[in-house]
């Protein structure tokens, strides 16, 4: 069975109630094994064949954990060529997060990525996590 996983980080908790709704969408697709999680081990990218990455923008950049954790993956050496990548997360005002992530996963993993990355300004409301839904149930269907 194909595995999706999604992986976040969020201090406020919208970027948390955009990957709560990206699982449930894709957990509608049936055949596909999904992974919730907030917080991963670069080990842990080996098995599923989709990473979804999400992180709201603080201070036009990703987070200390979520760069120790891509450093982490480079220096084991861990491949992830060639498999799907999406990125995610809430912004107040600039929104660069998902994007450079969305390039470290194109450019230096060499994966198949989804673009653009989905973006909600502030607190998602129900149209938000209704995107959020698709987006997840559209990455899903491309593992079946």
């Amino acid at each position: 069975m194909p595995k999706l996983f999604i992986l976040y980080y969020s201090r406020t908790g919208n970027t948390k109630r955009m990957a709560e709704a990206i699982a449930d969408g894709a957990r509608m697709v049936k055949g596909v094994d999904v992974i919730l999680t907030y917080h991963a081990k670069a080990e842990e990218l080996t098995g599923p064949d989709a990473i979804i990455l999400g992180m709201p923008t603080y201070h036009h950049d990703i987070s200390s954990d979520m760069k120790k954790l891509l450093e982490d993956v480079a220096a084991k050496g861990i491949e992830l060529k060639g498999k799907t990548g999406a990125t995610f997360g809430s912004y107040g005002w600039s929104g660069e997060a998902p994007k450079l992530l969305l390039e470290i996963m194109k450019k230096k993993f060499e994966m198949e990525t989804v673009e653009p990355p989905l973006l909600v300004k502030y607190t998602p409301d129900e149209k938000g996590l209704e995107e959020c839904r698709k987006f997840g149930e559209r990455i899903a269907e491309k593992l079946v």
